[in-house]
């Protein structure tokens, strides 16, 4: 199963039970979180408007509108996200980043966070992201690095030399550098812990393609440390 499988992904978001236990292992993390420092990016900008695509249930799109006091339109491609973005006041739009129903040049900063290695087109996506920028814009785009979590996923075998090489923080300088005059990669590390088996069950489970892995988990004493490393691409298109 591959990450960017349109019906694989439309699955997994029909609902936000997976992304809700993926997401909950990173609260409480030391030292700084890598959607604090995309936050950062954008703040950077100071962007009046802002598109936010993959929005999820629309966190970081509420918080750039009260905090930045920009305008902010999130699309995402499924309908139950967009319902819970739209639940926090964000104007939430199902919608595809191989084809933004947007004008040239109508945003001055674009984010994308941890969804192009979804994109089955990344070119396209990439492409359409640098085109609803105005010149000038910045594009923000989080993903993992190859060896995030590698010690959980060392314990089930899982071998990512053999997978496809989607939009990860080792090439995605070399996606974004086609449609952008600078790109700037900004790398987060940081250790997060499974306290025991069935937490580190729950996590594999709720994976996108990995959910069989689950039980190849082995008993284990104590808490197990697994590192995340995460990258943070600012992009800057030209004049």
């Amino acid at each position: 199963m591959r990450l960017d499988d349109p019906e694989l992904v439309r699955r997994e978001y029909t609902t936000e039970n997976g992304l809700r236990a993926r997401a909950s292992i990173y609260e409480g993390v030391g030292g700084r979180e890598a959607r604090e420092l995309a936050f950062d990016a954008v703040r950077e900008a100071q962007p009046r408007r802002v598109l936010d695509v993959g929005c999820g249930w629309g966190e970081l799109a509420e918080r750039i509108r009260v905090e930045l006091d920009a305008r902010v339109v999130a699309v995402d491609s499924s309908p139950r996200m967009v319902e819970l973005a739209q639940a926090r006041g964000v104007d939430a739009r199902v919608g595809d980043v191989q084809e933004l129903p947007f004008g040239d040049g109508s945003f001055d900063c674009a984010v994308a966070n941890w969804m192009l290695y979804h994109v089955p087109d990344l070119d396209r996506g990439i492409a359409e992201l640098a085109r609803v920028l105005r010149p000038g814009g910045r594009l923000v785009a989080a993903t993992n690095g190859l060896t995030h979590l590698a010690e959980l996923w060392s314990l089930v075998g899982r071998d990512r030399s053999s997978e496809p090489l989607r939009f990860f923080a080792e090439n995605g300088a070399e996606a974004l550098a086609p449609h952008f005059a600078h790109v700037e990669r900004r790398d987060v590390t940081s250790v997060l812990a499974f306290p025991d088996r069935e937490a580190a069950c729950g996590y594999i489970a709720a994976s996108i393609a990995h959910k069989h892995l689950a039980e190849r988990v082995p008993q284990f004493d104590g808490p197990l440390e697994a590192t995340r490393v995460a990258a943070i691409f600012v992009a800057e298109k030209g004049p």
